[in-house]
């Protein structure tokens, strides 16, 4: 498990990593200021635009709310990483999987793709139920909130592994092959998983999770399956 993800991390000089990576980051960056705009300008809408507090006089909330703000953003982008990174990880995994393919797994044939509206569905579905997880788990984390951590961990490593997994799986085994690898492999994707969320709760480092996360899942899929993979799929689109 850990071979995998050092073979990944050995990549990341690999043109289409990099790609892949600074896509990711324009979109989560771009996500994250939009969310954070929208933030201001509507507390903007409630607040007056100074307050007179004792000995400080007059001090600008403008000034206050940018600042304020600004660090309340970098505390939710742990939580907002999550479904952002596996969002994007599902538009671009091909690309991903297909450079580890390349270059570890030469003598493989080219995985057939799949449709857009099945990437988009698959992709959606996993961010709808990755939101509601974690919005769920915020109770938890505040009743339990020395064990948050280890919560968060191990909610969003069955959740991320599961999808990472699936997502490697169906390009070389089909939908339904794909399901069945995931039964068979469930607590190692489930720790491997469990791996890739701790980084997620760091800010900036997260931002490489997802092509790490892609690529290390590539790389386990094929030691777990690769000597089933003598014939085409069935039912892959």
């Amino acid at each position: 498990m850990f071979d995998d993800f050092f073979k990944a991390l050995g990549q990341l000089g690999d043109t289409r990593f990099q790609s892949v990576l600074f896509k990711g980051i324009g979109l989560t960056l771009a996500l994250l200021i939009a969310i954070y705009v929208a933030f201001v300008w509507t507390l903007g809408l409630f607040l007056p635009d100074t307050i007179t507090l004792p000995v400080l006089g007059d001090i600008s909330l403008g000034l206050v709310l940018s600042i304020g703000s600004f660090f309340v953003m970098i505390g939710l982008s742990v939580f907002l990483m999550v479904p952002v990174a596996s969002a994007f990880t599902g538009f671009f995994l091909e690309e991903v999987a297909e450079a580890v393919e390349d270059k570890h797994y030469p003598h493989l044939p080219p995985a057939p793709r799949q449709s857009f509206g099945d990437m988009m569905r698959d992709t959606v579905g996993f961010l709808g139920l990755l939101i509601v997880a974690n919005i769920i788990a915020l109770v938890l984390y505040l009743l339990l909130n020395i064990a948050a951590p280890l919560i968060f961990w191990a909610l969003n490593g069955f959740l991320l592994g599961r999808e990472y997994f699936q997502m490697v799986a169906i390009r070389r085994l089909g939908r339904e092959g794909a399901k069945a690898a995931r039964a068979r492999h469930a607590p190692k994707i489930w720790i491997a998983g469990a791996l890739m969320a701790v980084p997620l709760s760091i800010p900036l480092v997260n931002l490489l999770i997802p092509v790490l996360g892609a690529a290390t899942f590539t790389h386990m899929f094929m030691r777990l399956e690769g000597a089933r993979l003598t014939t085409p799929p069935q039912g892959s689109a």
